[in-house]
């Protein structure tokens, strides 16, 4: 009887163990997807930058939309398309609780632009302006690039500024009216984006610099650490 009772209580201590495995796996889902869902409302109502939810990543890195040549795989719109940014708390909520892993894009143009260039570029020319106590706004860290979040521009405004620079490398590239930027924490095929600078506050628009303030520094920049790509999320 007494090795029955040990083998009972083998066989109920290896559920329980499973069964807490299995309960701390879900949870951690849980709290990983919930993440997604609060990173898009901060930044619709805390910043009041309009969202909607990127396409996403297959397994294995690949990006879900029909496209098989995909540049930017999990890291662009899809369905919804872009035009359908929004801040309406409703829209996000239902939007995550159907795709509660998708990657939030917000939308540049009307609240916020962006300027991004490589990554190894992109901390060196952080290392600049914080030497130079230039003041500068969020930054966003993808697995290649940093992404500068600066006050809406227009693309007359950007030209003029682009047209008094000597040269300026296609491994600077622009977000501004009509185009988006992924926030973190999401993930896309390419991997996870993080903040380099965070927004200070949860609840106040961040204060973002003028374009025409960083615009030299980042062309120098880029021009010393071109990347050659095409694309960047």
């Amino acid at each position: 009887m007494r090795g029955v009772s040990t083998l009972v209580g083998k066989a109920v201590g290896r559920a329980v163990g499973r069964a807490v495995y299995r309960a701390g796996r879900r949870a951690g889902r849980l709290r990983t997807r919930g993440r997604f869902l609060g990173a898009a409302r901060t930044a619709a109502r805390g910043w009041g930058w309009p969202v909607l939810p990127g396409v996403g990543a297959a397994p294995g890195g690949g990006c879900r939309c029909p496209r098989p040549d995909c540049q930017v795989p999990g890291a662009h719109p899809h369905e919804p398309k872009l035009l359908a940014a929004t801040t309406d708390d409703r829209m996000i909520r239902w939007w995550w609780s159907r795709r509660p892993e998708a990657p939030v894009l917000v939308a540049t143009g009307g609240q916020v632009c962006a300027l991004s260039l490589p990554a190894e570029a992109g901390a060196r020319v952080l290392d600049y302006f914080d030497a130079l106590r230039v003041p500068i706004g969020p930054v966003i860290a993808t697995p290649t690039r940093y992404v500068l979040l600066v006050a809406p521009y227009s693309f007359p405004e950007l030209g003029e500024l682009l047209v008094a620079q000597e040269w300026v490398p296609t491994s600077l590239r622009y977000h501004g009216p009509g185009g988006y930027v992924v926030l973190p924490p999401s993930r896309t095929g390419a991997g996870a984006m993080r903040w380099v600078r965070r927004p200070l506050s949860t609840r106040e628009q961040p204060w973002l610099p003028s374009v025409s303030d960083l615009v030299e520094a980042l062309v120098a920049a880029s021009v010393a650490a071109p990347d050659g790509a095409t694309l960047a999320p």
